[in-house]
């Protein structure tokens, strides 16, 4: 989003956190793993423009997008080393994708026919990956447990085979017992794929696991690990990652308001008390989600303060009784900490009920974003 020059609310990005982030995530590489930069969601909300050039700095050679304006945005940012979809694609988006050098996915008969089509004509890249299910998510890989699957495969085989580079797949799960089967089987049908073609293991990237793979502690068989959450420091603070968005904005009101005064719509909220309320320039437009009614507080001079009442679609309301200095102007923060107090991640993922990648990537699109 383009930058408002008097914001209602904005998301504060750490650069300097996110540098330090992958620094980290580096650290925790298996020997020989190679490491793709996931920046799906505009980097998770967090400006792929502005996040490139720190992969760069720390000699990231890899990059992992969905979408054909984030495969735009790496290259427009400087980025030259390999770029990868991780998710299949429209023959008309893999065409669009031509020029910016995207290594397409392909999990289907159907898909790796258009593939050739377009291969045929000189206008697809040549480097293909070939997507496994292997028991996982059912969602764009090829499934050859079944004697059809298998046919399937090697007609792909037959149509692209000497322009597939690598074998891919998404693991289900992360528990241990579970990943470990989802390892051991992705392991059986690449030899499976290899064995019945002319693919070469040594000569191909093998790839699964995600940041949750990654700080499982199972080995999985992956010569690389694609991750995008760690890098925002999203889990895993006791190893020293740290969150790199803070979202916030701006008191615009304060009244005092007798007992028996009704906050928000439908009454929803009733004082039982006199109390002090501020009106905060925040609401659902902007990410603060009205799933989080009656759950909610919001950080305003070091102190915590509870939201009242359902949530506008532009304002909600805080009890600032207890913190009587607060004044028009004074930053609230709704994700993020100060020296003295913290909206800490957990408290934030039960209030809105939902992971940390789901927030940041809305409230990093829905609001302007201010790098620090």
């Amino acid at each position: 989003m383009s930058a408002d020059p008097i914001p209602s609310s904005w998301c504060e990005i750490h650069l300097d956190r996110v540098s330090k982030n992958l620094e980290l995530t580096l650290g925790l590489l298996p020997k020989g793993a190679a490491f793709c930069a996931v920046m799906k969601a505009d980097a998770y909300g967090h400006g792929i423009s502005r996040i490139v050039p720190l992969l760069s700095e720390q000699k990231i050679t890899c990059v992992g997008i969905t979408s054909n304006a984030e495969a735009r945005s790496v290259r427009d940012s400087g980025f030259s080393g390999t770029l990868i979809r991780l998710r299949a694609a429209t023959p008309q988006e893999i065409e669009a994708a031509f020029p910016d050098h995207v290594e397409e996915q392909v999990g289907s008969l159907w898909a790796a026919k258009q593939l050739r089509r377009l291969l045929g004509s000189g206008l697809a890249h040549s480097r293909v990956h070939l997507a496994l299910n292997a028991g996982g998510m059912s969602r764009d890989g090829l499934d050859i447990s079944t004697t059809v699957g298998q046919k399937n495969c090697w007609e792909i085989l037959d149509e692209i085979g000497q322009n597939i580079v690598g074998i891919s797949t998404h693991f289900s799960t992360n528990e241990p017992a579970g990943l470990k089967r989802s390892s051991d089987l992705f392991k059986q049908e690449v030899a499976w794929v290899c064995d019945n073609s002319d693919l070469n293991r040594s000569e191909l990237l093998v790839h699964a696991g995600s940041t949750l793979t990654l700080l499982s502690g199972e080995r999985v068989e992956t010569d690389m690990y694609r991750c995008g959450a760690i890098l925002y420091g999203i889990l895993n603070s006791e190893l020293g990652f740290r969150p790199t968005m803070e979202l916030k904005a701006n008191v615009v009101h304060v009244g005092v308001y007798p007992k028996g005064a009704t906050v928000g719509y439908d009454r929803d909220s009733r004082l039982d008390s006199d109390r002090r309320l501020a009106c905060i320039s925040i609401g659902y437009a902007a990410g603060y989600s009205r799933i989080a009614k009656g759950r909610g507080t919001v950080l305003i001079c070091d102190k915590l303060a509870p939201v009242l009442g359902k949530i506008s679609m532009n304002s909600i309301v805080a009890d600032v009784t207890e913190i009587p200095h607060v004044r028009i102007g004074d930053i609230a923060t709704v994700f993020g900490s100060n020296s003295a107090q913290a909206i800490d991640p957990k408290g934030t993922m039960d209030k809105f009920g939902t992971i940390l990648p789901d927030l940041f990537s809305d409230w990093g699109i829905r609001n302007p974003r201010i790098y620090r």
